[in-house]
């Protein structure tokens, strides 16, 4: 057992401070106020209020104490949304697929979904397998994968942005079919243009599959998207990227999933959206959901690189394609998109929900992770006073970050 002590516990609840959280055998086992001096059992009204088994109160006199007074204490972050990070392209082997993870874990990551630029679909089938085989190991995988997000080949060509119009093919359920069955029950999401002719049908066979629909690359008008969330798409691909700008006669995909409240990821580096939209995004917080979208160049540095096949100029922090400009993804990382958050004006409590626990949601993962609540995975994140990661814990064990803190004693 671990006594984590000491540190603001950013709750479901709100911010315990200074909180503690007890883990046990890969899980939050309780969540309390108290300091490393505190027993926990003084405080066990508060504990009964935020789900402990009173049958179950341990004493904290056999865990080993960790003292984090100073420090802030956030679940571990989801990403919806990588392609690439500490040089690691995920298209480019299963190693760079791992690789990625582990940069990502290193900023808060505690769970990812793997997400596949467009290219021909036998080239997706064995990436798709790639990310099978990462999502099978499991448990006891530091990489915590937890399946693949497909973004195309199903998307509009006028919206592609730095998607390769080579690769690009209009919706087709038997192709989607041979993917599905590649990703050997990997694949999670889905990115597809509603508007495009065959896209109703393979939303369905999507949501058949137990796959998570999204609207991205899409060209639609507000009435076509909002016909599409009401077929089943509950999630917007990078929420005003890659989609008709918001207009007041013309709200397009971006009007309509703020009015449908379905859930938009939001890719906060301070290029690819203002703060204020994030602001507005997040007046409805559930729907906020924080993703990096991040490339091979995320911790690198400036540089050249390829994305989809294509040349892509990194300066200044900005990926763009060398041919035409276009933005090709980011060099954020989770704990980046968190302390940008905070600094536009949102709640820290707001901010680690866009970034745990409305994503874990959207997976349909919120009942093992995504929050600091009794009974859930100890995915957790410890961040320093300027919200920079100091130490990642995945299910109870210390994986990333600066090392694991100092113990107090146990």
């Amino acid at each position: 057992m671990t006594l984590l002590t000491g540190a603001k516990v950013v709750t479901p609840g709100g911010v315990l401070d200074p909180g503690r959280v007890l883990v046990r055998d890969g899980l939050i086992a309780q969540v309390g106020r108290g300091g490393l001096d505190l027993d926990l059992d003084l405080d066990l009204d508060l504990d009964l209020d935020l789900g402990l088994d009173p049958g179950r109160a341990e004493s904290a006199e056999r865990a080993e104490r960790v003292d984090l007074t100073g420090a802030w204490l956030l679940p571990g972050f989801v990403d919806l949304h990588m392609h690439g990070g500490g040089g690691h392209d995920v298209a480019a082997s299963a190693a760079d697929m791992a690789g990625a993870v582990a940069f990502h874990q290193a900023h808060g990551t505690t769970r990812t979904l793997v997400s596949l630029v467009t290219a021909p679909v036998a080239r997706l089938a064995e990436q798709l397998g790639w990310v099978a085989a990462l999502t099978a190991a499991g448990p006891g995988s530091d990489g915590q994968v937890v399946g693949a997000h497909l973004e195309g080949p199903f998307l509009a060509a006028e919206r592609r942005g730095a998607q390769p119009a080579e690769h690009l093919r209009r919706p087709d359920r038997a192709v989607f079919a041979d993917l599905e069955a590649a990703a050997a029950g990997a694949l999670r999401v889905l990115t597809v243009a509603p508007e495009l002719p065959g896209a109703a049908a393979v939303v369905a066979a999507a949501l058949e599959a137990g796959v998570v629909a999204a609207a991205g690359h899409t060209d639609a008008t507000y009435a076509q998207a909002g016909a599409a969330f009401a077929a089943g798409i509950t999630l917007t691909t990078h929420v005003f990227n890659g989609m008709r700008p918001l207009h007041h006669r013309e709200p397009g995909t971006a009007g309509a999933a703020l009015d449908a409240g379905v859930a938009c990821e939001l890719i906060n580096d301070g290029v690819h959206v203002h703060p204020a939209l994030l602001r507005l995004v997040a007046a409805e917080p559930e729907r906020l959901v924080l993703v990096t979208d991040a490339v091979d160049a995320a911790g690198a540095g400036d540089g050249e690189y390829v994305l989809g096949g294509h040349p892509v100029r990194v300066r200044d922090g900005q990926a763009r394609l060398v041919t035409g400009g276009a933005l090709a993804g980011s060099t954020l990382t989770m704990d980046q998109a968190v302390r940008r958050a905070v600094a536009a004006g949102l709640p820290i409590e707001v901010a680690a929900a866009a970034a745990a626990t409305n994503p874990a949601r959207v997976l349909g993962l919120d009942d093992r992770c995504g929050a600091i609540a009794p009974g859930l995975d100890a995915d957790l994140v410890v961040l320093d006073a300027e919200l920079a990661v100091t130490a990642v814990m995945a299910r109870g064990r210390w994986v990333g970050g600066r090392g694991a803190p100092r113990s107090g004693g146990g």
